[in-house]
């Protein structure tokens, strides 16, 4: 008996589907046909799969071609089930041509040709509606990945940008050479679906409160405002507009991000201890840069050790009116949070959680996500749990903000509307500290 095996998505099932399927059939006696899993599409930054997995195995099913259904689940598990299976050939669609030809050391490998004038691709954009993104400039030209990622995602395509500056819109123009510029903020908001304001701290409650009355969704860098009572009002008028208020801290959507609560809230370390979370970076060319690295590490520590800590204090060094480097600590009932920000002063970036059963680690650019150690003290070995994606993550906050728009939902299911107004609040702190 020869055996067949070959993979996709097969997601919007269609007749290119049908036929890849049919004619796999053909190269043997028995078909397995491997569908991804949806770990391993978003894993691979494939994040516009619209079908769940039970459908889409459920079409390949109803075709009658497949013998056997099986999910593909990590990369290079197709060598492992080609020598499991005992497979006689490999195929594939010819828009892969050349890149599986080193599994024919392992069996055959077949490029069938696609069914013209048809794909998923095609599919999504005639099916789904689009949203244009519209970007509010800040003070150097830069659009934080939003451009690029937003292709990865079903829905959105950005076509706008507004600046007052002049001097920086042209120069983002000529950096990303969007379809529409505009010198009018109002007519940007007017033009454009989703606003993500990109403008300094100064600059951006007005910026977010005039997109939110007009009934835009919206993406910020946080914090919105330095005033606790200036972000009540932005979710009062988020509610009121049914428009989407969302705080731009990728890191809550991406999914070892997850697997780092679960064991931090599921006592998979014990009860925790300690969370110390240091962050820098260098850009002379951004102001507030320290507010904004302060909202990115806070946020962790608050998902972690909890919003009720008994007091904070916090020791600040200046360079002239800038921030240089802050040290925020937070004593919490049962354990300590510290929290060192450099602004253009480096430090080791790095998150350590210590638990009466383990420690969980992260290096370098922590507010990534990318991996994440887990050690024991009972043994020497170090778990390491990782994910591998290109870009800044931009896309995971994207497909989420398109899964509240096709339910309804307004309130963000990444960061909470009592974590943001805790966030201003200790910054409000830190402010007036520095005062």
């Amino acid at each position: 008996m020869k055996k067949i095996i070959t993979y996709g998505t097969f997601d919007l099932f269609h007749k290119g589907h049908y036929n890849i399927l049919k004619r796999a059939k053909e190269y043997g006696d028995y078909l397995i046909v491997g569908v991804t899993g949806v770990n391993y599409d978003i894993g691979r930054g494939k994040l516009n799969v619209h079908d769940t997995l039970a459908t889409r195995i459920e079409n390949v099913k109803n075709t009658g071609f497949a013998d056997e259904i099986i999910v593909e689940e990590y990369l290079g598990q197709k060598i492992e089930d080609i020598i499991k299976y005992n497979i006689d050939t490999f195929v594939i669609g010819d828009d892969w041509k050349g890149k599986f030809d080193h599994l024919s050391r392992y069996c055959d490998v077949v490029y069938l040709e696609r069914t013209k004038g048809i794909s998923s691709t095609q599919i999504r954009k005639k099916t789904f509606e689009q949203y244009t993104i519209g970007i509010i400039c800040g003070d150097y030209a830069d659009d934080n990945q939003i451009i690029n990622e937003s292709e990865l995602v079903n829905e959105f395509e950005v076509k706008n940008i507004y600046c007052e500056d002049k001097k920086i819109l042209n120069l983002f123009q000529q950096k990303f050479n969007l379809e529409n510029i505009y010198t009018s903020m109002s007519k940007l908001i007017e033009a454009s679906d989703v606003i993500y304001v990109r403008s300094t701290i100064t600059k951006r409650f007005d910026a977010i409160y005039h997109s939110l009355k007009c009934g835009k969704h919206v993406i910020y860098d946080p914090p919105a405002t330095f005033k606790p009572s200036e972000l009540k009002e932005l979710f009062k008028l988020s509610k009121e507009n049914k428009a989407i208020l969302m705080e731009n801290n990728k890191m809550v959507y991406i999914y070892v991000f997850n697997q780092l609560l679960w064991m931090t809230q599921g006592g998979l370390i014990g009860d925790i201890l300690s969370f110390n979370c240091s962050i820098s970076k260098t850009d002379e060319n951004r102001s507030n840069l320290f507010y904004d690295l302060s909202a990115i590490s806070l946020l962790p520590m608050l998902k972690i050790m909890g919003l009720n800590y008994d007091h904070a204090n916090f020791k600040v060094k200046k360079n002239g009116s800038d921030i240089e480097f802050a040290s925020m600590h937070f004593v919490y009932p049962n354990g300590l949070a510290i929290i060192n920000v450099g602004n253009n002063i480096r430090v080791d970036n790095h998150v350590e959680i210590i638990g009466t059963k383990g420690t969980i680690r992260m290096k370098d650019n922590w507010w990534r996500v990318k991996n994440f150690e887990l050690h024991n003290p009972q043994s020497t070995d170090v778990q390491v749990y990782n994910t591998n994606f290109e870009g800044n993550g931009f896309k995971y906050l994207l497909k989420s903000l398109s899964t509240m728009i096709e339910n309804n939902r307004i309130e963000p299911m990444g960061v909470f509307e009592d974590e943001s107004m805790k966030i201003v609040e200790i910054l409000e702190q830190v402010k007036n500290n520095e005062s």
